[in-house]
């Protein structure tokens, strides 16, 4: 089923099928999931969805940045950006951004992964050096008891992307943030029943 238009921003060029890339390597894709959505809580539950993710991708030897529910193509979306490390590199990071749109018994999701190239870290020490390390390193907001995966820390926060404009993380902000302008919700799709949560009806 076709969910979701208007995936083709400027600077990407078609390379697959619902999959597109830019000159930095970053890859944009759209998935269709004929099943009712895997998420653990519904989107009017922030703290149980924000805990449980935080938890899910730690376990996966990552680590959850944000997570928030905005509208995409006139529709509440999971928006949420992780890290994962890059295989064979050991300080290199992909930034992995989604919105999730989920309906009662499918979903649809928009992707944009980047990942570090050449020298890393960089944007890691330079925060470090200014804030220093008792306000670099916090508990998760989420999930304070989480425990592995990579470490929550200041320098992936937004209010770095501008001094660090073509860092993976900022070109992933950078697209959701075109993608929530830009994609629409197919009529077909949007008229389906809403997902209101695991084992809910709505």
């Amino acid at each position: 089923m076709r969910a979701l238009i208007g995936m083709e921003l400027p600077g990407y060029r078609p390379v697959d099928v619902d999959t597109w890339a830019n000159d930095d390597g970053d890859v944009l894709s759209v998935h269709f999931f004929e099943l009712p959505p895997d998420l653990p809580a519904g989107l009017d539950d922030g703290p149980t969805l924000r805990h449980t993710l935080t938890h899910y991708t730690a376990q996966a030897g990552g680590g959850l940045i944000e997570a928030s529910v905005k509208p995409l193509g006139g529709l509440p979306a999971l928006r949420q950006i992780l890290k994962l490390p890059l295989p064979g590199r050991p300080n290199g990071q992909a930034f992995i951004g989604s919105f999730t749109v989920p309906r009662a018994g499918c979903s649809a999701v928009v992707k944009i992964q980047a990942a570090e190239r050449g020298m890393t870290g960089m944007r890691e020490a330079v925060v470090l050096a200014k804030v220093g390390v008792e306000q670099y390193f916090r508990p998760h907001p989420y999930a304070p008891d989480v425990q592995g995966g990579l470490p929550f820390h200041a320098a992936d926060h937004e209010r770095w992307d501008a001094e660090f404009p073509d860092h993976p993380l900022t070109r992933v902000r950078r697209t959701l943030g075109a993608l929530a302008e830009a994609v629409g919700a197919v009529p077909d799709f949007a008229a389906l029943p809403a997902f209101v949560g695991p084992g809910r009806r709505g």
